[in-house]
């Protein structure tokens, strides 16, 4: 299963946010950019993904939501925007919620999800253009790895620097969203 983790300092940690203007809810529209490039291609639904999304935003950060592979997954943006709005009214301290199938919500940080990836035999990437270009990375590498994309304002260094692993997709800086597109049509070339 491919496994990915995006990182917003901005987006909200409520569900209280106007769904027609995502872009106030701290780029709620970027996260729901990053939800269909990991889930979506032409007329089907990936059904080898999980993805984490890290919240670091106001009112009640840090939220951790993940999202595998689900074929009652929406597409549009207002509605994957919608099941973000109600996974973050399920958030509850020391709980992960079961929102909607395959769709949790919890209270958990960045590096308390790196540390648990880990001992799952996890390999960690933080996406970074001076990093590896990741088609050097073998097969077996690509197996347990994890690629870790931050926001528009990239990830905080003091959570870089817990991460030995860097990996880059291109000497330029892509959307996030855009870096998840690459990253998955080089596993669709390796694994498919």
């Amino acid at each position: 299963m491919r496994e990915l983790i995006y990182y917003s300092t901005k987006a909200r940690t409520s569900g209280n946010f106007d769904l027609d203007d995502l872009m106030a809810a701290g780029r709620m529209d970027i996260v729901c950019n990053v939800i269909i490039a990991a889930f979506f291609l032409s007329h089907k639904l990936r059904e080898d993904v999980k993805l984490h999304l890290i919240f670091t935003g106001p009112p009640n950060p840090p939220v951790h939501l993940e999202f595998v592979s689900n074929p009652e997954m929406p597409i549009s943006k207002k509605d994957v925007g919608g099941l973000i709005k109600r996974m973050l009214y399920k958030v509850r301290p020391g709980q992960k919620n079961e929102v909607f199938p395959g769709c949790f919500a919890e209270k958990k940080g960045f590096f308390e999800l790196i540390k648990e990836l880990q001992k799952e035999g996890k390999e960690i990437y933080i996406m970074d253009k001076k990093g590896r270009d990741i088609r050097k990375l073998d097969n077996e590498e690509l197996k347990e790895a994890v690629f870790v994309i931050g926001d528009h304002e990239g990830l905080p260094k003091k959570e870089v620097k817990r991460i030995e692993k860097s990996v880059s997709v291109g000497k330029q800086t892509y959307f996030a969203s855009q870096t998840i597109t690459i990253i998955n049509n080089e596993l669709d070339y390796r694994m498919c």
